[in-house]
């Protein structure tokens, strides 16, 4: 006999129903249950961040949550961000800095830059600098430390932050 444990999430706008085996990540509900293939599955340890994706507004590592955890919860996958025919501003500053190389990390990247740039905008302090103010200052160093938990085997981090800067200036680049 088997537990099985059922919630209700919203994923890319979506309500969704997860019934299954409790011990079931995000990770694997997405991809393998709703066959949303763009959030890869890299460690699975939470060091890489290929799985990351955004619920309730905040970047997590969905290969180290449960998908029982989040009923009710709000979920953003790449998928969830832009279209082939209409890419957030972030996808289109990726594709322009060539910031994608293999293209592996790219989806987990792009999600944890748009959450990352709410937190700026919210003037979240880093451990490298506090932005709180009208007119914060976001070094490369600072970008750099809020993508730490993303990583690029293809090291193509100064592509990536190029594009993370030109995303900024862009409107509704969060969006």
């Amino acid at each position: 006999m088997s537990a099985t444990t059922r919630s209700r999430l919203v994923v890319n706008g979506e309500a969704q129903i997860f019934s299954g085996d409790p011990r079931r990540t995000l990770l694997d509900f997405l991809r393998l249950d709703l066959r949303l293939p763009g959030t890869k599955k890299g460690c699975d340890h939470g060091q890489c961040g290929a799985c990351t994706v955004i619920v309730n507004g905040r970047r997590i590592n969905s290969c180290l949550s449960l998908a029982a955890m989040h009923d009710g919860d709000e979920i953003t996958t790449i998928e969830g961000l832009g279209t082939p025919d209409a890419l957030s501003p972030l996808q289109r500053a990726f594709i322009g800095h060539d910031g994608f190389q293999c293209g592996y990390c790219t989806p987990g990247q792009i999600c944890s830059a748009t959450a990352m740039l709410e937190e700026v905008k919210a003037g979240w302090p880093s451990v490298v600098a506090d932005i709180s103010g009208d007119n914060p200052d976001i070094t490369d160093e600072d970008l750099s430390e809020r993508m730490s938990g993303n990583l690029c085997r293809c090291g193509a981090y100064s592509n990536i932050i190029a594009a993370i800067r030109e995303a900024m200036g862009a409107k509704g680049a969060a969006e």
